[in-house]
């Protein structure tokens, strides 16, 4: 039996919960030398783009406010080749684009629990 769509939407707000935890308070300084938070931090922000790709194109259409081609290619637009991480483009998911993510997810949740009827 498949996952139902609603718990990768879940854990995509469960994700971006994370990433808020681990790196709220911090500079993009001490973001970057933090060792196991940096790392923490990518793992979850790379899980966006596997959590996004699960939830079905006819359901992400009903959420136009999330960014999901972003989210699904996240892990392309972060690798600089095979030698690492693009630590700017990290940053700025982090610090702009999840509290943004965040906040639409929440919003759906509340304002559209229509979405999620029949789901686990």
């Amino acid at each position: 039996m498949s996952r139902e769509w609603k718990l990768y939407f879940d854990d995509l707000l469960l994700f971006s919960e994370k990433v808020m935890n681990y790196t709220h308070g911090l500079t993009r300084e001490q973001f970057e030398s933090s060792g196991l938070n940096y790392d923490a931090t990518l793992w979850n922000v790379q899980l966006y783009g596997e959590a996004a790709k699960n939830i079905p194109e006819k359901i992400r259409n009903q959420m136009p406010e999330v960014p999901w081609r972003e989210l699904i290619g996240m892990r392309n637009r972060l690798a600089h080749g095979y030698f690492g991480i693009n630590n700017e483009i990290l940053w700025s998911v982090v610090a702009v684009e999840t509290p943004k993510l965040h906040k639409a997810l929440k919003n759906i949740q509340r304002s559209r629990p229509e979405l999620f009827v029949g789901q686990a």
